[in-house]
């Protein structure tokens, strides 16, 4: 899939596609060559995906391409609420579980286990991430410019943890709402599990999945602001091994588009 406009900010590759679906099957060409090379060198890929409306035309592009060796893929996600289980609507563990384990089955599955003591449950995963170096990440950007639930301005771009308990920003649990996943903002918890920015840039290829007009403010940031913690998903810009893919919505605000 060509994309309509590609340039580089800094050590970051864009690419803008005409529409949504267009971006998410070109992610998905790119994604499942970086898993085809991971399994051609080592015999298997270690995956992490992101949860999210945004993510939808991509995870079902990706599911629907016949040259995935998901049995050789063992997979990750990046964060859960506190407290929750996978059977709530709004669980990340149940999204991942309906939309991509169920459907293709990998080799293997991590879940981040919401019900587990938050110190315990964070020891856990880092563990599992360290045992399986990323061959790939594939993450989203949050309407607050967030990487996984690494908030402004808190995100650390140095954090020692690769996984840790955070407390939500009021714009993050605000999307949740508008995404449809909880009925108002008290209904959203306030704490969550996340890996942290330097667990999710450690990957060999980083795949940052980024439509929808509500994301052009946060993408403008990214890329034309100075790179902060103010708007987390900046720190891209000195990532060489990433690229972003855009639509025209989310493309929207920035000049060079």
């Amino acid at each position: 899939m060509t994309p309509v406009s590609g340039f580089r900010v800094d050590e970051l590759d864009v690419r803008v596609f005409a529409t949504e679906k267009q971006l998410g099957e070109a992610a998905a060409a790119d994604a499942a060559t970086a898993m085809q090379a991971a399994v051609e060198k080592r015999g298997r890929a270690n995956v992490m995906l992101a949860t999210g409306n945004s993510q939808f035309a991509f995870l079902d592009a990706l599911t629907a391409r016949s040259d995935v060796p998901w049995d050789r893929v063992t997979g990750f996600h990046m964060d859960e609420y506190v407290g929750m289980d996978d059977t709530h609507p709004a669980s990340f563990a149940r999204y991942m579980r309906e939309r991509i384990v169920d459907v293709v089955h990998p080799s293997a599955f991590h879940y981040v286990d919401g019900t587990n003591d938050a110190t315990s449950e964070c020891a856990r995963y880092a563990t599992l991430l360290r045992e399986h170096p990323l061959d790939l990440c594939c993450l989203g950007v949050g309407e607050n410019g967030h990487l996984a639930f690494n908030d402004p301005p808190f995100a650390d771009f140095e954090d020692a943890h690769d996984v840790k308990e955070v407390e939500l920003d009021e714009a993050s649990r605000r999307q949740q709402v508008g995404e449809g996943h909880f009925r108002g903002l008290d209904d959203v918890p306030r704490t969550a599990i996340t890996v942290t920015i330097p667990a999710l840039l450690r990957a060999a290829r980083v795949l940052a999945i980024v439509p929808e007009a509500r994301k052009a403010n946060a993408v403008r940031r990214a890329l034309e602001e100075p790179i902060a913690t103010s708007c987390p998903a900046s720190v891209l810009r000195r990532t060489p091994q990433a690229t972003l893919y855009l639509d025209r919505d989310s493309a929207s605000n920035i000049s060079n588009a």
